[in-house]
């Protein structure tokens, strides 16, 4: 982003500045989902390593859907919004479910092609795109968040909304989603940005106290995580029968979880830097750091060479190595192999008109692709009046 606003003009639209303490959040949430996922093998055996996982996993799925939620917006849909769900979400969700097919394929690992089974992360792709879609229709209820939080442990009690189009957990993580949105209507980063540095330092170190609780209990219980299946539950992928919890309390169990994940992330949001560092720059890559370091770390999760009882270095050694492929995966030249496929225009995909007769939803001329010089894109007749 150049450093001096500009004046937008006819030919150049306005682009919003981007703040960094959002690009830092961003950044450094992606780091722990790869770090969670490149520690996973070690935690069978190492409980070490498996404290480390429910540290991250407590959370840093909660904070990457919040960011998400914070920024999507929740009026009636346009024609730029749908383009970008389509372009954005469900395109890319095709590409790579099909890569990951056709990997699986050649190593003899494959049962075909089934696009309502996501692989692996991709899952991530499927709920966001019905977020996205749903968000409006909540927000116009009484109580979004408390609807959301209702239906996340409602789900929980069903067998049938199974890992299928990812429903299983697209219901579980819809209350970080909208709880993200409730955050942005409360201003939260005009106030947050405002305070004087010594007030925010108050907070920081609450966040610092409570991060330090948590990272101390989960060694100290760490046998009794284990019987209670809490990573599992974290995961917010099955039913609490397919936990092996029938009772009807169970629910309580991803209400508190669900309201400690919201306290958790309003933490780790005001511990992140306010002001641009090196890394700052990187929070506009996560997408491509999300779908591409499934690739890098997909040996290791298959071939077993992390399995069994491992050297106490390779716990720290495998954080680095985790930091540094999302390092790798965040720079400019990763970034333009990768666009096709992470960022797909697909402008062949959609009609050129930018209205119909009708008045149906379609492109709107400035998103339209630029047609032969001195030329400008038609437009239909309008609709008649009833």
């Amino acid at each position: 982003m150049p450093s001096t606003p500009t004046t937008p003009t006819k030919s150049q639209p306005h682009q919003k500045k981007r703040v960094p303490l959002w690009d830092n959040a961003r950044w450094i949430a992606i780091v722990l989902v790869v770090v969670g996922h490149g520690i996973l093998p070690l935690i069978g055996e190492s409980n070490s390593a498996y404290s480390v996982y429910l540290f991250i996993y407590s959370f840093h799925v909660a904070v990457f859907v919040t960011v998400s939620g914070y920024f999507a917006k929740s009026g009636p849909p346009t024609a730029r919004s749908i383009r970008q769900v389509i372009t954005d979400i469900v395109l890319p969700y095709l590409i790579f479910e099909t890569i990951w097919t056709v990997l699986r394929f050649l190593l003899g690992t494959g049962v075909g092609l089934d696009y309502a089974t996501p692989s692996w992360t991709l899952w991530f792709l499927i709920a966001l795109a019905v977020w996205r879609v749903a968000l409006p229709y909540l927000v116009v209820l009484r109580a979004p968040l408390l609807i959301a939080i209702a239906i996340s442990v409602a789900a929980g009690y069903s067998e049938t909304i199974d890992s299928t189009l990812a429903l299983s957990r697209t219901f579980g993580m819809l209350p970080f989603f909208v709880f993200g949105w409730k955050l942005r209507q409360w201003r939260i980063t005009g106030r947050w940005l405002a305070l004087p540095a010594r007030v925010a330092w108050r907070w920081r170190a609450g966040a610092i106290a409570l991060f330090a609780a948590v990272l101390i209990a989960m060694p100290s219980a760490i046998e009794w995580w284990r019987d209670m299946k809490l990573r599992r539950f974290l995961l917010y992928d099955e039913s609490y029968p397919d936990l092996g919890y029938d009772e009807p309390w169970t629910g309580a169990i991803r209400l508190g979880l669900l309201l400690a994940a919201m306290v958790l992330a309003v933490a780790f949001l005001t511990l992140m830097p306010r002001g641009a560092h090196w890394f700052t720059p990187f929070g506009a890559a996560t997408m491509y750091i999300y779908l591409l370091h499934s690739f890098v770390l997909y040996p290791f999760r298959e071939s077993g060479v992390l399995e069994g009882d491992q050297p106490f270095w390779v716990l720290p050694a495998m954080i680095v190595f985790c930091v540094g492929i999302s390092i790798v995966l965040s720079l400019k030249p990763v970034r333009r192999l990768f666009r096709p496929l992470v960022e797909p225009r697909a402008r062949w995909l959609f009609r050129p008109e930018p209205s119909t007769a009708t008045g149906t939803i379609v492109l709107p001329p400035e998103a339209l692709p630029p047609g032969p010089a001195g030329t400008t894109p038609p437009t239909a007749p309008p609709a008649p009046r009833d």
